[in-house]
């Protein structure tokens, strides 16, 4: 008796990945070889950086509160440092943010930091 292969499933799992594929260039969007190698990449990628994002906003949070605190004479550091002391509770998105957009709010917590 010859063997069955389940052709159904095996076509969807294939064109469930030219359908990941497509807008790919060239044959990583038509070839199913190229394809299929293109978007594990591709997933491996993307699951590495929803990690690294994380890193690289805090990262710039870290850069603009520095900036924002020199403009006042302070160091990111000893800023941070005076913030917890005080007990303020503002995440580091929250000072960036205050850096950023708000100059006069994020003044008035170097201002009550400072004293």
């Amino acid at each position: 008796m010859p063997r069955s292969v389940n052709s159904v499933a095996s076509r969807a799992r294939r064109k469930k990945v030219m359908k990941q594929a497509k807008g790919y260039f060239g044959r990583r969007k038509n070839v199913w070889t190229v394809a299929k190698n293109a978007v594990e990449k591709a997933m491996l990628y993307a699951y590495r950086d929803r990690r690294n994002k994380k890193r690289t906003f805090r990262s710039l949070w870290i850069t603009r509160i520095n900036a924002g605190a020199r403009m006042h004479g302070m160091s990111y550091s000893q800023f941070m440092g005076k913030v917890k002391a005080n007990g303020i509770e503002l995440n580091r998105k929250v000072l960036a943010d205050l850096a950023m957009n708000h100059p006069d709010a994020f003044k008035a917590i170097v201002e009550k930091v400072k004293s």
